[in-house]
């Protein structure tokens, strides 16, 4: 019986014309990487040479992929100069590549391919730094390194389109990893969460919240690793921080091991989902060592600048 998916339409309606119904197994599977590169690259140039400026001009218009940032960029770089102040100098700071190998964002973080913007040079458009800061803290712990503490800001691009309020095609995202050996009583995994939130925590009261709120889950129905017994005990009554268990946290259930958490931020009359992080077995698979141990957590600071304008425009003059 033939298991093969039954293609999208408009792909049925392609292969129907094109007179080649094994055009995508002909294109992705039977033509070498370098054939396939040097046959994408032939078909975009052909299709440029025939674009005009003003149709480019059009293009750009309409195009969400290609339109600049709606937030201040002032406000912005505030943010990032927050983030930025928070990260204890033990941290090593990368500055990113915008592009991935292929199937950086699939294979590791198990994001489906069509959410990301694909290169015809076999790359991915970065759409999380986590994933390839996932891949350099693998390469250095293979190379030795005991435990790997990493950083860094990138603008991302993202396929998919989402409904919500301020959620754009590109944005800035502060993205943190902590790779190392996981320890008896999911030490290594307690800590490693805890200093994350330690530094989103920083990072937004640096930058003038208002209100925080931080959302434990637990995803193994048991204690989460001790993580959420470790953080009401070490912010027991911090002013202006709330922490609480979110038992019905659905989403991030295939994508975080152990725990994961939330940060929600308050900037005047605007809240929003600020961060998101917990425990992966990225670096596991990776290295194919099931005592690997990652923890991730990424921060949108477009969010952030978007409060802060919003603070500066109901200031007083």
């Amino acid at each position: 019986m033939d298991s093969t998916p039954d293609p999208h339409p408009s792909l049925r309606r392609i292969l129907e014309g094109a007179g080649r119904p094994d055009l995508v197994e002909l294109l992705g599977l039977q033509l070498s990487a370098p054939d396939l590169t040097s046959l994408l690259m032939a078909a975009m140039a052909a299709r440029a040479e025939r674009l005009a400026a003003p149709e480019v001009l059009r293009r750009y218009r309409t195009d969400r992929f290609s339109a600049p940032a709606e937030v201040p960029f002032r406000d912005l770089r505030r943010a990032e100069d927050g983030v930025i102040g928070a990260t204890p100098a033990s941290w090593t700071w990368v500055t990113l590549s915008p592009v991935a190998p292929l199937g950086t964002h699939s294979s590791v973080a198990g994001v489906h391919q069509n959410r990301v913007v694909t290169t015809t040079r076999s790359g991915d458009v970065a759409a999380d730094p986590t994933n390839a800061l996932a891949l350099e803290a693998g390469r250095r712990r293979s190379a030795g390194e005991d435990v790997v503490r990493l950083a860094s800001i990138q603008r991302v691009l993202r396929a998919q389109r989402f409904d919500a309020e301020a959620a754009y095609a590109h944005f800035t995202v502060f993205g943190l990893v902590t790779a190392g050996r996981s320890l008896e009583g999911h030490r290594f995994e307690r800590e490693a969460v805890i200093e994350h939130l330690q530094i989103h925590l920083d990072g937004l009261q640096r930058l003038g919240a208002d209100g925080i709120e931080v959302l434990l889950t637990d995803l193994t129905g048991g204690d989460g690793l001790g993580v959420i017994e470790d953080a009401t005990t070490r912010w027991p009554a911090i002013e202006d921080v709330r922490i609480r268990e979110d038992s019905e946290r659905t989403e991030g259930r295939n994508y975080y091991e152990g725990v994961c958490f939330k940060v929600r931020a308050t900037f005047g009359s605007r809240t929003f989902e600020i961060a998101d992080g917990g425990v992966t077995d990225w670096t596991q698979r990776m290295l194919s060592d099931r005592h690997e141990s990652l923890c991730i957590s990424g921060a949108g600071l477009d969010r952030i600048a978007l409060m802060l304008a919003s603070r500066s425009d109901d200031a007083p003059a």
